[in-house]
């Protein structure tokens, strides 16, 4: 016999002597009860997880912004809540939200970083003037001498 010949027998008297393939590593009553347990984690616990972790994806902006010290965490909060009862449509528009830098907000309050917990204090200081303009002093009442204007005299 030549080379191909023998290898030929080699491989089919190794494929005849093989054992049998089997598809489980269980048989029988232990199969069965396999196959409950792996039917009640499928029922109960795989929707579980994908919703926890649905949840967790949808929150991921929202504590990037908190993170980042974004001034307009509270929006992309809402819109993270909004991306949820919506199936996760305005998620992708939060995450942009969360990693842009606010140029507007800079522009209008001349910080573009709020620190959380300390926003509602930066508005208020915002809406105050540093400088503060010089008070004019209130006139006495009784110093200010009020004059009869004559009959028949118009007021410009």
């Amino acid at each position: 016999m030549n080379g191909k010949h023998l290898r030929a027998a080699l491989c089919a008297a190794a494929l005849i002597a093989s054992a049998p393939a089997r598809a489980s590593l269980f048989s029988g009553d232990t199969l069965d009860f396999v196959a409950d347990i792996l039917a009640w984690v499928v029922l109960i616990a795989a929707p579980i997880i994908a919703v926890t972790v649905f949840w967790l994806v949808h929150i991921l902006p929202e504590r990037i912004a908190e993170q980042r010290h974004h001034p307009q965490a509270a929006a992309i909060k809402t819109l993270c809540l909004l991306s949820l009862f919506f199936g996760g449509l305005l998620w992708p528009i939060a995450w942009l939200w969360a990693y842009s830098k606010p140029v507007l907000y800079k522009m209008a309050y001349g910080v573009d970083i709020v620190k959380h917990g300390e926003g509602e204090a930066h508005e208020a200081a915002a809406a105050t003037p540093d400088v503060e303009e010089p008070v004019q002093p209130v006139p006495d009442v009784e110093a200010v001498v009020i004059t009869p204007i004559p009959p028949g005299t118009t007021l410009r």
